[in-house]
């Protein structure tokens, strides 16, 4: 058995704080059976946000006329698209890998892993699991950062035996599909039904919520839902209950609440119900981790699991399923494990986007979060505002949730641009400002982010704006 001071299961988030680590003079060890990077950088949001970059730019070229401006798209080079992306994308989790292999620090497991004990894994490099050639190795500490994957309800018949592809594939395509079919109406839904859309197929969603995006804000989901009916083909209010394959093409099957039944038919589906964390595949009850009913491993609040010495962040551990706060997270396990400090995680101002066509972004409570609770609701529309008016009639909206005594409960906003003004909103309540201060700060004009402004001046009925 080969012993380290620390190790790192997962590549993603873990490889933060594999490498701060071997930077402080721990032998380090790395456990990843994929590219480095893990899913954000290899089968998540950097490649997808790469596509969809490529389909805004292809929705701008489409709607040039809005603004009197003559322009043509002859074309979109599909295969060349995604190729490209996904050449740049192996780049750099490939640069990643060549740099933890010539750090002195690190030793790289680029092969399957999992729990045997505590703090003991074996490595699968050589045969099948329990094979004498197989590495088991063992840390003072072990950084769990196992990650998610697509989950696949047990409840839809013949999911084992259909065609059907899960957003790792189809970020990979090499043709653009004729007819998509989306099951799911969640982010992962929106933003793929955006890329493929704008690049030429037909999009066919069916969701089980009544609004796509149903876990936002209520009046955003709505806007956000009515701008994708213009653009595709939504049945919503329904749940798929079976997938089949014939003639070439996956038959969707579903289901509303009132027993309707409804078919679709695509050359390829894409199903998009939501991740699962890894758990499994890390074999954490064989380490006597504690888990939740859904699989996410329990910690403490400074991260640390059922087990001492055992940590767990990311997807796999049950706080927030994003890129952004498992980098955050990993910042707090680095001071804990490597500085050996017992400082509890906090997540001042966390947001989080929607990169769909409009976006989304998000901070706090939504309405149906609040219940009884008392505060006040800020409106604001974009074409409320110089540049705003100047991009569309109903391009986009903001809300904000204020308290009584100036919290900022929460903020909403779909339109263009969504994911960088709900920064403002994130960086003000971080700081420890309130809905007043954000109110008063003096906005540039004629910048989108007045629109901002314009929520939380309503919300407190501070908005002077003359004849």
């Amino acid at each position: 058995m080969t012993v380290f001071d620390l190790v790192v299961l997962g590549g993603g988030t873990g490889n933060i704080v594999a490498s701060a680590a071997a930077d402080a003079g721990l032998d380090v060890a790395i456990v990843e059976r994929g590219r480095l990077g893990g899913t954000c950088l290899n089968r998540g949001c950097n490649p997808s946000k790469k596509l969809i970059h490529r389909a805004d730019v292809v929705e701008t070229v489409r709607n040039a006329s809005a603004y009197g401006i003559d322009a043509t798209l002859d074309d979109v080079p599909f295969a060349d698209v995604v190729a490209e992306v996904n050449a740049t994308v192996a780049e750099e989790a490939e640069s990643k890998a060549e740099r933890a292999r010539e750090h002195d620090g690190v030793t790289f497991y680029q092969a399957a892993g999992r729990f045997v004990d505590e703090r003991t894994v074996e490595v699968r490099t050589g045969g099948e699991w329990g094979d004498d050639s197989n590495e088991t190795i063992t840390g003072d500490d072990v950084v769990l950062a196992g990650g998610s994957r697509p989950l696949i309800p047990d409840s839809i018949d013949g999911a084992d035996e259909a065609s059907f592809l899960t957003s790792d594939e189809a970020l990979r395509l090499d043709e653009l599909p004729d007819r998509l079919v989306v099951v799911g109406g969640g982010y992962i839904a929106v933003e793929m039904g955006h890329f493929f859309g704008q690049m030429g197929a037909t999009v066919v969603i069916v969701g089980h919520g009544d609004v796509l995006a149903d876990r936002e804000d209520h009046d955003v989901a709505e806007r956000l839902t009515e701008a994708y009916r213009r653009k595709h083909e939504l049945h919503l209010g329904h749940e798929v209950t079976a997938l089949a394959d014939d003639d070439g093409e996956t038959v969707v099957t579903a289901e509303s609440e009132d027993g309707d039944e409804l078919e679709v038919r695509g050359d390829e589906v894409l199903v998009a119900t939501g991740r699962r964390p890894n758990s499994d595949l890390w074999n954490v009850e064989a380490a006597g981790l504690e888990t939740n009913e859904k699989g996410f491993v329990a910690t403490d609040e400074c991260l640390e699991t059922s087990v001492d010495g055992v940590w767990a962040i990311g997807d796999i551990a049950d706080n927030f399923m994003f890129k952004h706060s498992g980098d955050k997270e990993a910042e707090y396990v680095v001071e804990n494990v490597v500085r050996d400090a017992r400082t509890p995680v906090e997540f001042p101002g966390m947001a989080h986007a929607v990169f769909g066509s409009p976006q989304i972004g998000s901070l706090g409570k939504t309405e149906s979060d609040l219940g009884d609770r008392a505060y006040d609701v800020g409106e604001f529309e974009y074409d409320e505002t110089a540049l705003g008016s100047a991009l569309a009639s109903d391009a986009g909206y903001a809300k904000a949730l204020v308290a009584p005594d100036d919290e900022v409960l929460g903020f909403h906003v779909v339109g263009p641009h969504a994911s960088m003004l709900v920064h403002e909103v994130s960086t003000a309540v971080a700081a420890g400002g309130d809905a007043e201060r954000i109110a008063e700060t003096i906005h540039v004009h004629p910048a989108l982010s007045e629109v901002v402004q314009g929520a939380f001046r309503d919300a407190r009925d501070v908005a002077p704006s003359g004849f």
